[in-house]
Parts: structure tokens; sequence; C-alpha cells
């Protein structure tokens, strides 16, 4: 029976049904179809998979196994728990009817059994998350506009690599899918390049991550909660897809992702921006762990996402509520709220802990495996300093990042100066949320065994990881307790520094925004222009056809010179010879064809 179940079509046809209804029966219908994917997820077998004709090829719209399954479970959790929150912070039933069809398309894509099914989802849930950020009107639009061109370039390479994948094997279905190919993952060569561009749109690779902090500050509050969940993780699922082996440039870029996000975020005074950056650098450790290729660090990749989707889910929740209560968004305009919303702040500070990855939080223990991942099982590196290793370097200074960037939140945000007014703190549903998902931050921090029962691979044993995985070593716990010392530390110095650094910090798109804006209008013009000249002078030489038809002898005495005076008429007068109005066409047209060619090549060029 549970065979027959393709979870993403079932919250879709709800998120159908969902604006029609009345708020709560509307919120209610969303959050019992998202529970029941967490409870089916939970019992399907492994080894499930529905497969369909589709296209004249083999879809596979169902495909179970530990890693699907773990993403399945935490998807339909977060998705429940954010409809709820959407509901208690005044989300119109429209809004969470889009944030259900996002749901929807993400576990279409991480249930998907095959490369061509993947990029169908893969390209819903780049629409239906474009919607859901365009359904708050504003200044969402035009971040909504800029966030699908960059997925929809992500998308395009993602199916080149993919249609050059199936041109090499000969199928789009997965290596662990009956009837797929010996090999998985994605052929290697420039298949594997294009795919590994296309995925790294959605996962924030730097230099294409910038839609991150201008999308996800735009929408409502309740909307970002869904945003900050699904696009980037299904992206991680994603490259482990393509990569199951590894990548030591795609590990690499992880570790660089964990530094530039945490970085980056240290510089904002607006909440959901520094949280935005700080998915980047998150997703960072898990790109890494993908890249290691081990399966220490694969499992500590997908424990990670697990863990990452809770606590930040969390954090975006306690920055709605704050904006929600207060209507400010700016930490310099915020302060002193510790007293006024004290469960908010508590719940913020469990989310800021497990994201730093504090002993006893969740956070701390996948963190633990993906950097245990890239000392035992990933080469020393160029900049390998004492016992450590380059990339564990990178995770290690993204963790201090973490603790400065969320200890200058809490600071700003909840205990430095007075509020001016009394605030009420967060209503009971957003309060219901937000306790549930703090107790599971410290209970898979503190119960670690549980989380391990979760993962692809069993990190306790010898025969399966490389180094059996312990979560509370005397060394593990120093470090967690130095990083954040050294959090603290780094905070009192730069206090004042941070202090003077006002409004948003401009990333890669303060270029690359304006350029594209300009030069696309640029080849409006030019084509529009060409367009009219091209016009103008194809409807000269049709004048002139018609009237070298009417007039033959006078044509032919003035091409042999011995047209009589007085033999022109008024309306040949002033106007060119023939034939340079040919020449004229003549290169208009071959400006204009031209002009097609080198579109054309820069289209090849791009999927390319």
């Amino acid at each position: 029976m549970l065979d027959a179940v393709v979870p993403g079509v079932v919250v879709f046809a709800v998120a159908l049904i969902v604006p029609w209804l009345g708020r709560r029966t509307g919120h209610a219908l969303g959050a019992l179809a998202t529970a029941a994917v967490t409870g089916w997820a939970w019992l399907v077998p492994a080894g499930t998979y529905y497969q369909v004709p589709f296209l004249g090829f083999e879809a596979v719209l169902l495909h179970v196994d530990s890693f699907s399954r773990l993403m399945g479970l935490i998807f339909g959790f977060i998705g429940t728990v954010a409809v709820l929150y959407s509901w208690a912070s005044d989300a119109e039933t429209r809004q969470t009817a889009f944030a259900l069809s996002y749901v929807a398309t993400s576990l279409g894509a991480v249930f998907a059994g095959d490369w061509l099914t993947l990029l169908f989802f893969w390209e819903l849930m780049a629409i239906t998350s474009t919607l859901l950020v365009w359904d708050y009107g504003g200044r969402a639009v035009r971040a909504g506009f800029r966030y699908a061109l960059l997925h929809g370039l992500g998308g395009s390479l993602f199916m080149a690599a993919i249609v050059w994948h199936f041109v090499e094997t000969g199928t789009f279905l997965f290596a662990a899918v009956p009837g797929g190919p010996e090999t998985a993952g994605i052929t290697a060569g420039l298949p594997a390049a294009l795919a590994a561009l296309g995925i790294g749109v959605n996962v924030g690779f730097v230099g294409l991550h910038a839609w991150l902090p201008d999308t996800y500050p735009r929408p409502h509050v309740a909307a970002s909660v869904f945003l900050c969940v699904y696009t980037t993780k299904t992206g991680v699922y994603g490259m482990y897809r393509a990569f199951p082996e590894g990548e030591l440039a795609i590990a690499y870029m992880g570790g660089v992702m964990a530094v530039f996000g945490a970085g980056m975020a240290l510089l904002q005074n607006d909440m959901r921006r520094l949280l935005s950056y700080h998915i980047q650098s998150q997703v960072g450790y898990m790109v890494a762990g993908v890249g290691i290729g081990t399966a220490l660090a694969q499992a500590g990749a997908f424990a990670h996402v697990f863990n990452h989707i809770l606590y930040k889910g969390l954090l975006f929740m306690t920055a709605g509520v704050v904006i929600y209560r207060t209507g400010r968004e700016n930490l310099k305009k915020l302060g002193g709220l510790g007293k006024e919303m004290p469960l908010t702040a508590v719940a913020f500070t469990v989310a800021a802990l497990s994201i730093a990855g504090f002993p006893l939080f969740n956070g701390f223990v996948s963190k633990g495996m993906i950097i245990s991942g890239s000392h035992y099982d990933f080469p020393a590196g160029p900049l390998a300093f004492g016992d450590f290793h380059t990339l564990e370097w990178l995770l290690l200074l993204g963790g201090i990042g973490t603790f400065l960037s969320f200890i200058k939140f809490g600071y700003y945000a909840f205990l430095h100066g007075e509020y001016d007014g009394p605030v009420a703190d967060a209503n009971l549903g957003q309060s219901a949320a937000m306790v549930v998902v703090a107790a599971l931050c410290v209970f898979f921090g503190v119960f670690d065994g549980a989380l391990f029962a979760l993962l692809p691979f069993d990190v306790t044993d010898g025969d399966v990881v490389s180094h059996v995985y312990q979560t509370y070593t005397v060394d593990h716990v120093v470090e967690g307790v130095a990083l954040a010392v050294a959090g603290v530390v780094g905070f009192i110095v730069l206090k004042k520094p941070l202090e003077k650094v006002g409004g948003a910090v401009p990333d890669i798109d303060a270029l690359y925004n304006p350029g594209t804006f300009y030069g696309i209008r640029a080849l409006v013009v030019g084509v529009t222009e060409t367009y009219a000249a091209v016009d103008r002078l194809v409807v000269r030489t049709a004048e002139t056809a018609m009237w070298t038809a009417r007039n033959p002898d006078v044509f032919v005495h003035r091409a042999a010179r011995t047209l009589p005076a007085g033999a022109v008429s008024d309306n040949w007068r002033g106007q060119e010879p023939p034939a340079r109005i040919y020449l004229r066409a003549g290169i208009g047209i071959g400006i204009l064809v031209l002009a097609g060619l080198v579109t054309l090549g820069l289209v090849v060029v791009a999927l390319l």
C-alpha cells in the first residue's frame, strides 16, 4: 500500500485545495498532509520504487533508500511545523498553498529514482519557490525575478549535464534502481563540471550565492521559514547523487563557503540577511562532507542536513517573531528584547548554540563528524599546520565565525540596551512551533545515538567507517568549547569596528545585478533598433522595386545614362539610386543575421 504513494504528488494535490478553504481549515489540512509524509517516510520499506513510462523513457517517481528516507522525514516534519507557524503568523492560505507546492516539488526531487524525474521536480521547485517569494509583493518581486533568473541558469546547466550523461550511458536511471547503470553518479568530465555548477547555484557556491541574502529577507516571515529549508538541502542531496564518491574541488569549495558565509554574516545588521549568509556557511559543511566522499563524512553531511533544518528553521522563526511583534529587522534598531520576549530569547539561544556547534546541542554532533572526516579521510592539503589539515582549518574558522555572528545577533537583539516600549512575546502557535523544534535540537545533541540511527552509514561500526566516531570525547568537547571562547573574545575585540558597519554590505550581486540589467537593456535596444533599421530598408527596397516595375523605360534609360530630360517623375526625385538601396538593405540583413548567430553562440556557450 505504502509503495503506491508518491508523497510529492499528494502534498501538491493538497496545495491546490488549500487556497479555497478558510485559514484554520486550510492550514490544518496542510499540516496534516506534511505530517502524513513524515509517518510515511518512517514506515515505507527500503528499496521501494515506482516506475512509470514518461515521454518514451522509464521515469522512477519513487525511490526509497536511506538517503531519500532521511530527507523525507525531515522535510515532512519541518513542513508541518512551518505550516503551524504560518497560521500563527497570519499568513494567508494562498501563501501557504504556494509553500506547500514548494514542499511537494522538493519531495518529488529527493524521492526521484532517475535524473529525468529529478530534473523535472528540480525545475518545478524553482518555479514554486519563486511564486512563494513573489506572492508577498513589494521588494520581493524584483528579488524573486533575480532568484528565478539564477535558478533558471543553474537548472539549464544541470539539464545539459544530464543530457550529456544520457548520451554517454544510454539511461537516466540511478545506479541503485533496478536496471540502472553499474556506475553511480554523473558522467565524469564536462558533464560532471556542468552538474557541479548547476547544483552549485542551489547550494550557494561562492560567486553563485548572492541570491540567498538577496531573496530570503524579502517575503513574509513565515515564507522565509520554508525557503531556508528546501532549495539548498535538495541541492546537497543532488550533489551527493551526482558525486557519490566525492570530489576534491567540491570539498574545498565547501570549506570556502563555510568561511565566506560566516564572514559575510558577521557584517550584516538585517536579521534575515545575516541568517541567509549562514545558510551558505552551514551548507558549506554539508558540501565539504559530500566532497570528501567517505562514509563518515557523507553520514556527517546528511546528519548536518537534518540538524541544520531544525536549528535554521528555529532561527528564522525567532527572527520572524521579533519582526512580527516589532516591525523592525535591523539589529541596531532593537535591543533589550530578552526581558520582553523571554521564550523567544531562549529559543534563539538554543538555536544559536546548535548552529555554532556547542556541546550538548545537535550541531555539535554533525559538525564533529564532518570535521573528523576532513582530518582522517582527506589529504592534508597545501596549508596544513600542526596536526590540522587545510580543509579542517577552513571548517574550524567557519565555526569561530558562526559563534561571532550569533553572539552579535543575540547581544543586539536581546541583551544590549532597552527596547522603547512593551512588546508581546510569541503567540501560542508560534511558541508551540519553536518549543518543539528547540527540544529536538537539544534531544539530538544529548542522545546522539538517536541521530545515528537515521543516517545512511553506521558511524560507530569500524567495518563501515575508517574511523569510528564518538561524539563526546575530551578532545572533541575541548575543541567545541575553544571555538566558543574564541568567538566571545573575537566579538569583544571586533565589537566597536562592527558597530561602524551600516546598511547592507555589498556582495558580488552589486556588480552583476546592474551589469545584467544594462546588458539586457543594451541587447533589447540593439535588437529593436536593428529590426527598425532593417524594416526601413526593406520598405525602401519594396518601394524602389515597385517604382521600377511601373517605370521600366525610365529605369533602363537611367541605367544607360540616356534618360531624356524631364522623364523622371517627381516621386523619384531626392531618392537614392536603387543599387545603393539594395546595398544598404543587404548590409542591414547581414547585420541582423550576424546578431542572431552571436546570440545563438552565447546560448550554446552558456549551456556548455
